[in-house]
């Protein structure tokens, strides 16, 4: 008489041999998506496939593409925030008020814009932070918590400018603006920030206990508490790293227009949320990646680029372009777990 297979021999031989054709999708895709517009924009358009234009493209990914890195790590643990267009714009705002006023006491103008550079990233991880005490401590869903929060940056940037925009004094402007239009060895400031940033964002999620910890969460946040992680301390400190992204961002972004006014940020949460969920992250938390990130915050940036050479349809639809993207990449999710 045989014997009778092993309960965990009989259970691994019922799993797939082959990795689902979903899963290969989410890995290999952006890529395979992004190489594919570049034929197609090299073919459509001889600019296209230029240094000069390959340079303006990552320059104008940087500041979604570094907001997309920490908005990576909210989906993986499970979470969203719809804000962080109107977070930028705020801290944005704060930050020229702050310089025009540091500079205004007679000091140097040079650590008044130094220090308002600082604040940025103050203000994002104190934002981020209010966000993760509401959702963990306050167990209000993130959509509710950042839907308010949108309302209430953008609102009061708006009352800070009286409606209009605010400002930064030409010679501040001037003194700040090699951040943004500086380049080390040609290659602009902000792509190497946004570089670094994505390297010490792999290095989190890959390499640190934080980072897995983040994935068990979103895989299963009931098993992680059982695991004894703690929940609570995760998503406060990953919702204070997506504040710290967007408050890195905006330092960059302040001295390209070195001015803020009630329709900056705009859609960005929709192109950071993109990003990451064209990138291969499961929008229901628990898997995604650094790499895929960027490699869909390029992808996207790609696309606006080709619209906007080709004229194929109108820039205005760029954000519904992203939009339809986003439905067709939820729609291919469904078969994942």
């Amino acid at each position: 008489m045989s014997q009778p297979e092993p309960a965990g021999v009989a259970a691994d031989q019922r799993r797939p041999a082959t990795t689902p054709w979903s899963e290969r999708l989410a890995t290999i895709g952006p890529v395979l998506g992004l190489v594919l517009l570049c034929l197609v924009g090299a073919a459509l358009n001889g600019d296209f496939a230029t240094l000069d234009n390959a340079l303006n493209v990552l320059t104008r990914t940087a500041f979604i593409g570094i907001i997309a890195v920490g908005m990576c790590f909210v989906i993986i643990l499970g979470g969203i925030d719809l804000s962080v267009g109107s977070m930028a714009a705020l801290i944005a705002g704060c930050v020229i008020m702050f310089i025009n006023w540091a500079a205004g006491l007679g000091g140097s103008p040079l650590l008044a814009v130094a220090a308002g550079a600082a604040l940025a990233v103050l203000l994002g991880a104190a934002f981020g932070l209010a966000h993760g005490v509401l959702i963990a401590k306050g167990r209000i869903e993130p959509f509710i918590v950042t839907l308010g929060t949108l309302g209430i940056y953008r609102a009061y940037l708006t009352y800070f400018a009286d409606g209009g925009a605010l400002t930064l004094q030409n010679d501040l402007a001037d003194l700040y603006a090699p951040v943004y239009y500086g380049s080390v060895l040609g290659v602009p400031i902000p792509v190497i920030a946004f570089l670094a940033v994505a390297l010490i964002g792999a290095t989190i999620l890959n390499k640190t206990a934080y980072g897995r910890h983040v994935q068990a969460i979103g895989s299963n946040e009931t098993v992680a508490r059982y695991a004894a992680v703690n929940v609570e301390g995760v998503k406060i400190a990953t919702y204070m790293l997506l504040g710290i992204c967007v408050g890195v961002a905006t330092l960059f972004y302040v001295p390209r227009l070195a001015s803020a006014s009630p329709t900056t940020g705009l859609l960005w949460e929709l192109e950071a949320i993109a990003a990451v969920i064209v990138g291969g992250a499961a929008l229901k938390g628990g898997q995604g990646s650094i790499i895929g990130t960027v490699v869909g915050a390029i992808l996207l940036s790609v696309i606006s680029n080709i619209l906007n050479l080709t004229s194929l349809i109108s820039v205005y639809l760029n954000a519904a372009v992203q939009g339809f993207v986003i439905i067709i990449v939820a729609f291919l999710q469904k078969g994942r777990r």
